[in-house]
């Protein structure tokens, strides 16, 4: 079970890798395509920060913090024998890695993601942001399921 979440960690950060490639290709920075009129827009942009673009410009921060989640996440996906655990780690790892090599590489991160929920546009984002959430999400969900069920 672990190779296989090993593998869907690669090929998720393959996706992020060629999507980010595929949109620095296709878009000039800033500009759009609408994929689905006032819901869902291919928007080219690069981050400096992180979410929302917050702490912009602190590169070396941001490379430093990446290596070492990458190094904690990578022992506790070796260590951890659950599998719903192991997912959520190889998904956080798959986000980190993809992000933190466009941090090192390019100094930014390319984001293109862009929803408009309910008239708020949330933040472009790029695939290995949607990892690292679902990531988070499936370990929360966890930890509350293994919670009910040790009381």
């Amino acid at each position: 079970m672990k190779k296989k979440f090993g593998l869907l960690s690669a090929l998720v950060i393959a996706i992020d890798l060629y999507t980010k490639y595929w949109i620095e290709q296709t878009l000039n920075l800033g500009s759009s395509i609408t994929i689905i009129p006032g819901f869902f827009d291919l928007h080219y942009l690069r981050n400096t920060g992180a979410a929302w673009s917050m702490l912009d410009g602190k590169r070396w921060f941001f490379i430093i913090l990446g290596c070492i989640v990458t190094l904690v996440l990578l022992y506790y996906f070796l260590k951890e024998e659950k599998p719903w655990y192991s997912l959520g780690i190889a998904l956080m790892l798959a986000g980190t890695v993809g992000n933190l090599y466009d941090r090192m590489v390019l100094g930014y991160v390319r984001d293109m993601l862009a929803f408009n929920l309910f008239g708020y546009h949330f933040p472009v984002f790029n695939v290995a942001d949607s990892a690292l959430c679902i990531g988070v999400l499936i370990l929360v969900v966890q930890m509350f399921i293994d919670e009910k069920r040790s009381v």
